[in-house]
């Protein structure tokens, strides 16, 4: 399930003033219909005059068009739930049964990324119901898929050390890549051969991030962080604050539904 992302305000003008041109195109006067050369700068003449109307339009335009993205990222949700949720190529932190999944797809290239980091450590601390799940999504660099096949590699022969391994090379100044991403990997004393050797091998990997990007794409996600929890999808690092509150009113909404799925 695709959909486009909310079109700019610039280019909804020429789509606003079309439609009030072609609105306004059965004017007449005298009972002589108008020529197109009068309806235009009738229009022009309004507009000018009442140049809020404009920003008016817009605005209701975007808000529609929100609304419609909102709607369709809720059936995207629902339809790619086992996926988004439970997939067996995930990382899953924090308790496995918890109430409330809160999912992030990030890129360990990603500024905004590594200022969210403190953001679920602050969540896995405080919250010890919140399973979250972490989604590999290096959308920035090649060194961002570099880094993300040796974090799968990790995931798939150390889970247990996958956490350390996250927050090292994203809390880690400079630009991942697949060298960082390994000096990584032996510091935390892992195997650096194995762990290589399954970062190259493709049918090793590659399925993770395939899948990734398929849900990705099924959302309308064009950048990282981007969080997934209930039936929301909620863009960019909105802070600590806001994610708690989310959570919390997935938790209420799903103790009101009864436990429905998915929370």
């Amino acid at each position: 399930m695709m959909f486009r992302l909310p079109l700019s305000r610039l280019a909804l003008f020429p789509l606003l003033v079309g439609g009030l041109l072609g609105f306004a195109a059965p004017v007449t006067a005298a009972d002589k219909p108008l020529t197109k050369p009068e309806v235009e700068q009738i229009v022009r003449d309004y507009i000018v005059a009442h140049p809020e109307v404009i920003e008016e339009a817009l605005a209701a335009l975007d808000k529609k068009h929100n609304e419609q993205v909102v709607e369709q990222q809720k059936a995207a949700i629902v339809d790619k739930a086992s996926l988004i949720f439970n997939s067996p190529n995930q990382v899953v932190l924090g308790n496995p049964k918890g109430d409330v999944t809160l999912v992030e797809f990030f890129d360990y290239n990603c500024g905004f990324c590594k200022q969210a980091l403190p953001d679920m450590l602050g969540l896995l601390n405080e919250d010890k119901n919140l399973r979250f799940v972490l989604k590999e999504f290096p959308v920035l660099t090649a060194g961002s898929e570099e880094a993300a096949r040796v974090a799968i590699a990790v995931n798939k022969l150390a889970p247990d050390k996958y956490m350390e391994f996250h927050k090292r090379l994203l809390g880690s100044r400079g630009p991942a890549n697949k060298q960082k991403a390994m000096d990584v990997v032996a510091e935390i004393g892992l195997d650096k051969a194995k762990i290589e050797a399954m970062s190259n091998d493709v049918q090793a990997v590659l399925p993770t991030l395939q899948e990734t990007r398929t849900i990705a794409e099924g959302l309308g996600l064009n950048g990282t962080p981007s969080y997934v929890v209930g039936r929301s999808v909620i863009p960019g690092a909105i802070g600590i604050d806001r994610l708690k509150q989310k959570i919390a009113d997935v938790r209420n909404t799903c103790a009101a539904d009864g436990g429905v799925k998915p929370c």
